[in-house]
């Protein structure tokens, strides 16, 4: 009896341990410098070994460049976009990415905040760094994260779409706002020797 006991204790302790284990390494949780597995020091080169079970699409076709040259989309299998990379530089298979369009809602940080989320989800978790406004948006930064978001000027009240220069508070922003672009990016990083290659 206690050795029945005993193997039931085991295999639940093991049971725990392996479903906390899939928890940490959740390929859609979006965390600082990391978007499930990518994160801020994979080149472009290793992308396809990352992303081996989707598809990669280059953005611009060139003969001579690899696959992961340059800008490139990434695709489930089934044809669902993903993600559009985009590299510090695009001539150089050994960048890093500097930027992220997140296409796939189930990307998200651990706030739950996702590319079909609403302003009102940011302003109930997040504090708002700045706001900066372009021609036909505003662009959200957001304090200790690496997500920024674009709100298309459509969504914003009338007085506020046609001045550049009209300084635009989170308060003016209707909660409803969706994301024109759920964006991450992420500050180039020292270029680390590549031993593999010697």
């Amino acid at each position: 009896m206690k050795n029945t006991l005993l193997l039931i204790g085991i295999v639940s302790i093991v049971s725990l341990t392996f479903i906390q284990c899939g928890k940490d390494s959740d390929p859609f949780i979006i965390k600082k410098s990391a978007i499930g597995t990518l994160t801020n020091d994979i080149k472009m080169k290793q992308i396809d070994s990352i992303f081996a079970n989707d598809s990669i699409v280059k953005i611009q076709s060139s003969p001579n460049a690899l696959e992961t040259q340059g800008e490139v989309e990434i695709y489930e299998k089934g044809g669902k976009k993903l993600l559009l990379l985009s590299p510090k530089n695009e001539a150089d298979p050994n960048t890093t990415i500097t930027n992220i369009q997140v296409f796939d809602p189930r990307y998200k940080t651990d706030k739950g905040l996702n590319s079909a989320s609403i302003f009102k989800d940011v302003k109930e978790n997040y504090t708002i760094e700045n706001i900066e406004t372009t021609i036909n948006s505003i662009v959200v930064f957001l304090k200790d994260s690496d997500v920024y978001l674009t709100i298309d000027k459509k969504s914003l009240p009338e007085e506020l779409r046609y001045d550049m220069n009209l300084k635009v508070e989170a308060s003016q922003i209707p909660d409803v706002a969706p994301f024109k672009y759920f964006m991450i990016g992420w500050e180039p990083s020292e270029a680390k020797p590549d031993h593999a290659d010697e």
